[in-house]
């Protein structure tokens, strides 16, 4: 594993994100001094979204034919000039063009960026692990950052919130190679090789679809969740948003420390079979303070596979790592995220509490379509004694 590559890659990956975090920040401050409509701030969502997610595959598939690690930095770039520029027009076709450039940028980020990372990480799990973190990380400082730049200089500031990529970019063209590929560019490569298996990468994308239908009904409907059920302020709402974000971070990580101990299947099988008892545990809390508790356990169980599945599909195309990390990292969550309004119009005609009670059958779906995906590296995988070993030592 090459620390030195993971680190930078995991801090280039912060600061890419931190602009997919601003665009949501900068909503209230369109609003307010622009007098946008909620259905057109929620077009500026959607350029963003779509641009970012749907391109991604397309990037994936040019960075196959040649690395071209170039588009690291240059897609940060376009990401902070895009949300820069939105600040400075004010037709409403313009700032849309700027978001919808701002999220090309991300797309052309991400495929490179999660090929550099595979090559630092080699097989460890928990290295890419830090390097999907640093995307966690970076959404959330982008809104923590953003709107008090905002309150104080107006929609202006967004040319503040450029230099983080400036500075990163800068880091990337002097360093990246270097650090990836050694002083005298031999490193040895720690890519994955093999033949290309689309039917299990097809039902393993089939499983990121299913799970990410679920993150995002429980992250565009959680607060208001406990609202609505619980009775409380907007404030706790929320905080019970807050607390399931920041422990999905936490299981980004750990599901790439328990995949280097126990296997990456078994760990993406336990992330999901447990979802479902903790989505149950939210539901039947009698209480803010113990749904809390089962909140923290739902967004680290929904987010123990997150790491993995980047590299389950890299392995299973590794001749095609860009596009897989396109489609895994981009377009099957857009795809996801397209069911929130179906979700949202079922919660309207029934209950919020009910929309929840049906998302239970989510993870219990994806769980039985993962058990017909087999690991394409066995042999990293922990021996069944090893298994065994450590199921005795836990009853014991």
């Amino acid at each position: 594993m090459n620390r030195r590559g993971i680190a930078m890659m995991s801090s280039a990956h912060l600061a890419d994100d931190f602009y997919q975090g601003v665009v949501p920040a900068m909503l209230p401050f369109f609003v307010a001094e622009r007098h946008y409509s909620y259905a057109a701030v929620a077009g500026l969502t959607l350029a963003a979204t779509i641009f970012s997610s749907v391109a991604q595959p397309a990037f994936g598939w040019w960075t196959d034919k040649q690395p071209r690690r170039w588009l690291i930095p240059v897609g940060m770039i376009t990401a902070a000039a895009g949300v820069a520029l939105a600040g400075f027009f004010s037709s409403y076709v313009v700032t849309w063009l700027v978001i919808a450039l701002s999220g090309l940028g991300i797309a052309a980020f991400h495929p490179a960026a999660a090929r550099a990372a595979r090559q630092a990480a080699g097989d460890h799990n928990r290295a890419m692990s830090v390097f999907a973190l640093g995307g966690n990380t970076g959404f959330a400082l982008g809104s923590l950052v953003a709107t008090p730049v905002l309150l104080v200089a107006g929609l202006r500031g967004t040319a503040l919130l450029i230099f983080p990529a400036v500075a990163m970019a800068a880091v990337l063209v002097k360093k990246l190679d270097h650090v990836l590929d050694g002083a005298d560019g031999r490193r040895g490569s720690a890519l994955p090789t093999g033949v290309d298996n689309w039917p299990a990468f097809a039902r393993l994308t089939s499983v990121i679809v299913i799970r990410s239908i679920l993150f995002g009904a429980v992250s565009a409907f959680l607060a208001l969740y406990f609202i609505s059920h619980f009775g409380a302020s907007k404030a706790v709402g929320g905080a019970a948003l807050t607390t399931y974000l920041v422990s999905s971070a936490i299981g980004t990580y750990l599901g790439g420390w328990f995949a280097d101990r126990y296997g990456r299947l078994l760990t993406v099988r336990a992330g999901l079979a447990a979802i479902a008892p903790a989505l149950v545990g939210v539901l039947l809390a009698p209480s803010e303070p113990i749904g809390l508790i089962f909140v923290v356990l739902l967004g680290v169980t929904m987010s123990l596979p997150f790491a993995l599945f980047m590299m389950l599909g890299q392995d299973y195309l590794p001749n095609r790592i860009g596009t897989a990390s396109g489609i895994t990292v981009g377009l099957a969550v857009t795809v996801g995220g397209l069911f929130s309004p179906l979700l949202g119009w079922l919660a309207d005609v029934t209950s919020l509490r009910l929309m929840f009670a049906v998302l239970i059958v989510l993870p219990i779906a994806a769980c039985l379509l993962s058990m017909s995906m087999r690991d394409p590296r066995p042999q990293l995988a922990p021996s069944r004694n090893a298994i065994d070993k450590v199921a005795s030592n836990a009853l014991s």
